[in-house]
């Protein structure tokens, strides 16, 4: 074993809790919905990224490249000063949803580059322009563009010209569990000397002002260049700083006097050491040395080309020469780190997609956040403070009273999406059981807990509508993490946590058929289901015709949910055989799903088009009316996605299982037809369930393969290219309806604006592709070829169409014959700058035809889905 999986190991059974200390902390606290406490519930505009520095918050820290401990107590970041803007880089700037052209957006260049799963050592970069930060000239821009324009970036203000920037590296390195290395290196990338100054700064996080718990923590000097900090739940900790800079203190509380024109009363406030700093005003910090917030000042005047560094250390333990084996530590955990990943990557020889595998497991280990929302409390609001607005009572979240969140989550990024969703989340797990399946597990498990999970079964979608639904993957996810895991060790299943989750599982999918089955036909109308703005109407609203969808994506997630939970089941029947009855029933309900999929479960109407070779949505009205919607997008090949292949072998083993199936086969001869040949055994004896019989199959995946319609040179399309020139109109007395292919930023105002799916390259929905593909290969084998592409007169099987995909989807973000990245664009710093061209952002969501990244940059949650896609591609 490597350093670092004893590491793991040692903290899996609970020896050294080397996860204590972590990149926990949020890049974005302001504009969340936790912080908000309006009347109108507009949650980006009551705590702005002006008030952010002058503001304490109720639930949780924020902080540029920072850390905490698991419960987000003790916090620290960096933050740095030019000497030309006007506050300090404390925090992450970007656009709210209303400034934005398509939404909000993160306006930095930043980028994770390093991390092991225990955190051991880590490395972030920072990109920091020398002259004044333009947050005006991009507020200004982006309102003044339409929705059919780009959005306007930093990069396109021009900041970065004549490389007048830093490069600042934040480096972590644990020598235990409870001592911390930190290093700030700051390049001066530019070609004259520039000044920056570096403020370390640590902090507690506000637990005392909210009326519950009046014990307050403390820091204070201690030596030159040392900081006590003391904690009555974390004890006594020590902060070292090299070179004994300046300590400046202030208290991490609400700015009154500035937000609210309340008195001052002679008090330092959260702001305070921005207010000496950049302002000179020396009684905005503490001369006492002593509060709850404390910044160290180091202050650097670097030459073209020369680099500065900052040390400092976090330990709970006293030392004495904290910087006498601080080089000799660094390197050891940076050593461990290249070999931990050299065991991962030991199938991957090529060096660009190793640099790209690496930074997306860092992404999505830094992607986790300490999030902390206790519904109850937030609806009702804190002794010590004022009392929420009435209409609060009414508005957001209020049926989830039972709901308390004070763990670490992995979450889609930590700026644009700083909260978890349910299906973002179940991908993370995929990729992270790679590197930590310990993580991963406690990541689905978590989910389904009675503190998260509605008492009617319901999963969390997230925090701006905890009552939204998102598609029913969390099976799939823990079905997939329980295999990944199993094979780690030695063929040795958790099959505590496959019951565990399985037991949660089994109430959530009673909540879809008994909440989303309205005509109790086994057709379901999921709504929202995470897709935005994929259909003609709205699907968390009302219709405009009355009725609802009939939808073919959500009735198609139903019977993979279905698949999955069967799949689980009989794996938990091969020790304990009451799970052959449970796995009898949710193969009972797949039969009648398929069956509604076909014949409209009342044999009158179905989702599927003969003469188009795909499925779609249908209208339902009120009159009983039912019309096809005839949008090709990926709605149609999701039924896909429900397909499991069992090994004649575990039938055998499930007698009582075996015999409800086949009696359900000889006396409902209708499902039995509608079923993917599970009577017929394929290649080494294994039996198909699927809800696309083989002619079907077929058909659809020419429509998928076609590079006119779904295949793009960089994987599967939301939506069909058709609409391009053929744009789908829904007609109704009051309006008309378009759908239109638009392979980049969403034209629609739907959900803010902010994501498309319409056209874009989305990963999750291609690994899902890919993976089912792969299971259909599993049973058909290399006998059953399709053309690819489409028209090409090339014929593949689907393990070698699987691979091809695959192979299309990492050139997004592999470099090209030219040393090109195609999700890059047109914009040369990236695609030549030596400081630039390697750091890879992981985009929301891809252009569908050039394959240029867009949507929020750092969602390496599900995009980081790469990282399997890597190892196999074609």
């Amino acid at each position: 074993m490597t350093q670092e999986q004893l590491r793991l190991a040692e903290h899996n059974a609970q020896q050294a809790s080397w996860k204590k200390f972590g990149p926990y902390l949020t890049e974005r606290q302001w504009g969340t919905v936790r912080e908000d406490y309006s009347a109108d519930g507009n949650a980006w505009d009551y705590i702005s990224h002006d008030m952010a520095r002058s503001k304490a918050y109720r639930w949780g820290e924020e902080g540029i490249g920072g850390i905490s401990d698991d419960q987000q107590l003790l916090c620290f970041s960096v933050a740095l000063w030019n000497g030309q803007d006007g506050i300090l880089k404390e925090r992450l700037f970007g656009l709210t949803n209303g400034q934005g052209n398509h939404g909000e957006d993160v306006k930095e260049l930043y980028y994770y580059l390093d991390s092991t799963p225990t955190h051991s050592y880590m490395r972030m970069l920072y990109k920091y322009p020398q002259r004044e930060f333009p947050y005006r000239k991009l507020v200004k821009e982006n309102a003044r563009r339409t929705r059919q324009q780009p959005e306007y970036e930093l990069l396109d203000t021009g900041i970065f010209n004549k490389d007048r920037y830093f490069d600042v590296f934040v480096e972590y390195a644990k020598a235990g569990p409870d001592d911390i290395l930190v290093q700030i290196t700051v390049h001066n990338r530019g070609s004259k000397k520039a000044p920056v100054q570096v403020l370390p700064q640590l902090w507690f996080r506000n637990t005392w002002s909210w009326g519950y718990d009046e014990a307050r923590p403390g820091l204070r000097q201690t030596a030159p260049g040392v900081v006590a900090a003391e904690h009555p739940l974390l004890g006594r900790y020590h902060f070292y700083c090299d070179q004994a800079p300046e300590l400046l203190f202030c208290e991490n509380e609400t700015n009154g006097p500035r937000l609210y024109d309340l008195p001052a009363e002679g008090r330092h406030f959260k702001d305070g050491i921005n207010d000496y700093v950049v302002d000179g005003d020396r009684a905005a910090i503490n001369e006492e040395q002593q509060g709850t917030k404390v910044a160290a000042q180091y202050e650097l005047l670097l030459q073209p080309g020369q680099s500065g560094t900052v040390r400092l250390r976090l330990s709970q333990a006293v030392q004495v020469a904290p910087f006498q084996d601080f080089d000799a530590v660094f390197a050891a955990r940076k050593q461990d780190a290249d070999e931990f990943y050299n065991c991962i990557q030991e199938n991957l020889p090529d060096a660009d997609a190793r640099n790209v595998q690496r930074q997306a497991f860092a992404g999505m280990l830094w992607s986790k956040q300490f999030y902390h929302y206790d519904v109850t409390q937030w609806l009702a609001g804190d002794p010590a403070v004022l009392t929420p607005p009435a209409e609060r009572a009414r508005g957001r979240n209020r049926h989830w009273r039972h709901l308390y969140n004070a763990d670490i989550i992995s979450m889609p990024d930590k700026w644009e999406y700083p909260w978890y969703a349910a299906w973002d989340l179940a991908f993370h797990c995929v990729p992270l059981a790679m590197v930590d399946a310990g993580f991963a597990k406690e990541q689905l498990r978590l989910l389904t807990r009675d503190r998260y999970m509605h008492p009617n079964g319901q999963l969390p979608a997230y925090e701006w509508n905890l009552s939204d639904v998102n598609p029913p993957v969390h099976a799939w996810a823990t079905w997939r993490v329980y295999k990944m895991d199993k094979k780690l060790n030695e063929g040795r299943g958790d099959t505590v946590f496959l019951e565990a989750v399985f037991h949660k599982l089994a109430l959530n999918f009673t909540w879809w058929v008994n909440r989303k089955d309205k005509s109790e036909r086994n057709i379901f109308e999921g709504g929202f289901l995470g897709l935005d703005n994929i259909g003609v109407f709205d699907r968390s609203a009302p219709l405009p015709t009355g009725g609802f969808i009939e939808q073919s994506d959500g009735t198609s997630w139903m019977a993979m949910f279905a698949l999955n939970m069967m799949r689980i089941a009989l794996e938990l029947a091969k020790t304990n055989p009451v799970y052959q009855e449970m796995a009898g029933k949710f193969f009972e309900h797949f039969l009648y799903i398929a069956d509604a999929m076909t014949r409209g479960g009342d044999g009158l109407f179905n989702l599927w088009d003969e003469e188009d070779g795909f499925y779609y949505d249908v209208l339902h009205t009120p009159d009983e009316e039912r019309t096809k919607l005839k949008v090709r997008s990926i709605v149609g090949l999701i039924p896909l996605f429900a397909v499991e292949v069992v090994e004649q072998d575990l039938l055998d083993a499930m007698p009582e299982f075996t015999a409800r199936a086949r009696w359900l086969l000889d006396n409902r001869p209708h499902l039995a037809q509608l079923v993917s040949r599970w009577e017929e055994p394929g290649r080494g004896a294994r039996h198909l369930l699927g809800l696309l019989r083989r002619s079907r199959l077929k058909r659809l995946l020419a429509r998928m393969l076609d590079e006119t319609e779904f295949l793009s040179e960089y994987g599967i399309r939301a939506m069909s290219r058709h609409h391009l020139e053929h744009p789908y109109v829904f007609s109704t007395e009051e309006a008309d309806f378009t759908v239109e292919y638009v392979p980049g930023e969403a034209e629609s105002g739907m959900f803010g604006g902010n994501s498309n799916w319409r056209g874009p390259i989305w990963f999750p929905i291609n690994y899902l592709i890919i993976e089912s593909l792969q299971r259909f290969y599993f049973y058909y084998g290399d006998k059953f070829k399709v053309e690819y592409p489409t028209g090409s007169g090339t014929y593949l099987n689907l393990q070698e169409v699987a691979a091809a995909l695959a192979g299309r989807l990492t050139r997004l973000l592999l470099r090209d014959k030219d040393g090109r990245r195609p999700a890059f664009g047109t914009d040369e710093k990236l695609q030549t700058d030596p400081h630039f061209k390697d750091n890879l952002l992981f985009h929301e969501y891809f252009h569908g035809d050039n394959g240029r990244g867009m949507g929020a940059n750092h969602q390496t949650g599900w995009t980081g889905l790469v990282v399997r896609l890597l190892q196999m591609r074609g």
